[in-house]
């Protein structure tokens, strides 16, 4: 079974803005017609960047980077057919809803029975066909957004690029848009590259996440691979809450490892980036999977710090081995009365949950 070309191919890019600094280093991303990428990670990891070398906006100082085979260095922005959303929506406001998406079908010079009958559409498909008349200063913060897809979608390209398209929007609204986006993802059968800050927001629109930080992507997989396998400690501190333990690697054994924590205690884990024994280490251990007062291999005394009531579950935060940020999540069905601040009980998880990853000062 053959497999079909990556439909957007980074090889070996690169961008410098100073001529010194590289923001993107190396940067080799291959992705399918269809997909939903999102390039996830903090301010200045390279993200933003990397989306705006796709789109032409900027130009890469080494690599080149190409689009259904063919490279892009020499096409312009609006010669290559993309789609673009930005958060601060750069819509019109002298021009009605209509006219704002009319205006990406004017410039390719289609005929006006063409236009209008596009921009129908476009409107149905974000379901705001009757705000066509509107401007973009009566419209709210959701249905500007709104309009801003239909208008990246109207001259129906087969690659749309989002950046931050739901910063500005309160969670409810950005909650909205997450789905109304994944429906017309799944929908109109586009390729979609989407880039966030935001990991929670990468978990639920994408099929794939690219975690970058320095410049660099640190993993690329999908939403649960990136959360349950973590590659190394940036990434399992980004995505998502993480529990954290300092130790030293005393033996290894297959996929597997003991390590040595700060009382000198010992407890397994799963060997993700540890090599041999002697090796520092930081142990990654989501809080939904750490049980307290239950029977395990690892188990360790845990003083209560806090505990917070949050309707389905409670957080209890813990001092585990001197640590006093250590956190689990307990289904508010198993929750004891007589759980109290100062109480202290074990605390215990199965070594398949943790990880032995590489320690987090590395970052």
């Amino acid at each position: 079974m053959s497999i079909a070309p990556p439909y957007v191919r980074f090889r070996g890019v690169q961008k410098s803005y100073d001529g010194e600094q590289l923001v993107v280093k190396k940067l080799d991303l291959d992705i399918q017609r269809g997909e939903f990428l999102t390039l996830l990670g903090p301010s200045g990891s390279g993200k933003t960047t990397s989306l705006m070398m796709l789109a032409g906006f900027e130009t890469p100082t080494e690599g080149e980077i190409l689009l259904d085979g063919k490279p892009l260095h020499t096409v312009a922005p609006h010669q290559r057919g993309i789609g673009m959303v930005f958060q601060n929506y750069a819509l019109f406001p002298h021009m009605t809803v209509a006219g704002n998406l009319a205006f990406p079908l004017k410039v390719r010079r289609m005929s006006a029975v063409d236009i209008d009958v596009k921009v129908k559409r476009a409107l149905e498909m974000v379901q705001l066909g009757h705000l066509a008349q509107r401007y973009p200063a009566q419209l709210s913060g959701g249905q500007q957004q709104r309009i801003a897809l239909a208008r990246a979608l109207v001259f129906e390209p087969s690659l749309v690029l989002m950046d931050e398209p739901l910063g500005a929007l309160d969670k409810q609204l950005r909650e909205q848009m997450q789905l109304e986006i994944r429906r017309l993802h799944r929908q109109l059968g586009l390729t979609v590259v989407f880039v966030t800050h935001d990991q929670a927001e990468a978990l639920t629109l994408s099929d794939r996440v690219a975690v970058f930080n320095d410049g660099v992507i640190q993993q690329i997989d999908t939403p649960k691979a990136l959360y349950e396998h973590p590659n190394n400690s940036f990434v399992a501190h980004f995505i998502g809450e993480n529990n954290a333990l300092p130790g030293t690697v005393v033996s290894v054994s297959g996929a597997e490892c003991r390590v040595r924590l700060a009382d000198g205690s010992e407890v397994g884990a799963r060997a993700t980036t540890v090599l041999s024994a002697g090796d520092s280490t930081s142990l990654s251990i989501r809080p939904e999977r750490v049980g307290l007062n239950k029977p395990s291999a690892n188990s360790l005394p845990g003083r209560i710090e806090e505990l917070i009531y949050l309707g389905d579950h409670v957080r209890v935060r813990l001092n585990v081995v001197g640590h006093q940020a250590f956190t689990a999540k307990v289904p508010i069905a198993e929750m004891h009365d007589d759980w109290l601040t100062g109480h202290t009980l074990p605390v215990g998880w199965f070594s398949h949950d943790a990880s032995a990853l590489d320690p987090l000062a590395h970052y």
